[in-house]
């Protein structure tokens, strides 16, 4: 039985050590499987290296086969616009009659023709008709126009009593607004951007129109109650406004004053900041600023539609004799004549003028 026991000791001793050999094999027929795995990893990591070096080798030669396209039809459009903004400038020119050709070179002169007191309002001739009748719109938000046949009558004292009053079905908005050809135009108060044709001699509402885009902000920083500023030039009838899109630079907009309907818009390098008022005069806009508590007003930005005018040779023009704002200024085409609103004054300042 002991040797029995010895000789199984000894078989159980053989079989461990044949396991152990066994081990060993595999482990090591292990290990070599695992260099292999990482050599195979390795070359496949290469060849996908490889790959997108190849695929950035194409989209490098694609990118520049479609650049050279690109640039082609680039050209292409650019000579499309070229000539489109030709073809456009020659319209314009015809639309706004290009012989007018003088700009503002200085402001003569002022004359306070009266002091009603009221801090905002306008008054007018209307440069379209052969009469030398005054209006006076007295504050930013009214509907009664007061009309004097001229304007010795309009500088005496009592100026209600001598003065025709005619009633509008809406009230104004602003100090915007302008007459011409027998017509108030106006913004309407309580609206975005409705514009009023107004019949001042039948009393009753001729047409009316939307503007686009105005409305929002004030068109001057200086002057918040007007939105739409109304002026008239040679060429006729023009609305001027800012909005937010142009980042509060202001737009000018040709109005056709006989079917309302949009002539031309421009966008104009003129910002509405410290700007108090403006005007239009020969297709040429004239912004006008100022310091927030009054000084001397100034002109300091010019816009010609036409870019007849190089408005960067243009020094700022300053209004003279006078400290304070102004609520607004028109431009009287058939007297070459600015009418101004100041301070609760009616001024009037005569222009010096040169070729454009």
């Amino acid at each position: 039985l002991k040797k029995r026991l010895e000789k199984c000791n000894q078989d159980i001793l053989d079989y461990v050590e044949e396991f152990r050999d066994f081990s060993k094999m595999v482990l090591s027929r292990l290990a070599g499987l695992n260099n292999y795995k990482a050599e195979v990893k390795s070359e496949v990591e290469n060849l996908l290296t490889r790959i997108e070096r190849a695929q950035r080798d194409i989209d490098y030669f694609g990118s520049v086969t479609d650049s050279n396209t690109c640039i082609e039809v680039h050209e292409d459009l650019v000579k499309q616009q070229l000539f489109e903004e030709a073809e456009e400038k020659k319209k314009l020119k015809l639309m706004l009659n290009a012989s007018c050709d003088h700009m503002l070179a200085g402001i003569k002169s002022l004359k306070i023709v009266k002091k009603t007191g009221d801090k905002h309002g306008s008054w007018m001739k209307d440069p379209g008709k052969k009469h030398t009748k005054i209006y006076l719109l007295n504050g930013s938000v009214n509907n009664v126009i007061l009309e004097f046949a001229n304007i010795m009558i309009f500088m005496e004292n009592n100026r209600t009593l001598k003065a025709r009053r005619v009633t509008l079905p809406f009230p104004w908005e602003g100090t915007g607004h302008i007459i011409y050809q027998g017509f108030l135009f106006y913004h309407k108060y309580g609206s975005l951007n409705e514009i009023i044709k107004f019949n001042i001699q039948k009393r009753n509402i001729a047409d009316q129109m939307l503007l686009p885009g105005a409305g929002r902000i004030p068109a001057y920083q200086l002057s918040p109650s007007t939105k739409i500023d109304l002026a008239v030039d040679e060429q006729g009838l023009w609305a001027i406004h800012a909005e937010p899109e142009t980042e509060g630079n202001i737009v000018i907009t040709k109005i056709n004053h006989i079917t309302m309907a949009i002539e031309h818009t421009w966008d104009t390098p003129c910002n509405s900041k410290n700007a108090e008022a403006a005007f239009i005069a020969c297709n040429t806009l004239y912004v006008v600023y100022n310091l927030p508590n009054g000084g001397t007003s100034r002109i300091q930005c010019v816009y010609d539609v036409l870019d007849a005018v190089n408005t960067y040779e243009i020094p700022a023009l300053h209004f003279p004799k006078r400290q304070g704002s102004h609520s607004t200024i028109h431009y009287n085409p058939k007297e070459k004549q600015l009418f101004a609103w100041g301070d609760g004054s009616q001024i009037i300042y005569k222009l010096h003028t040169k070729q454009k």
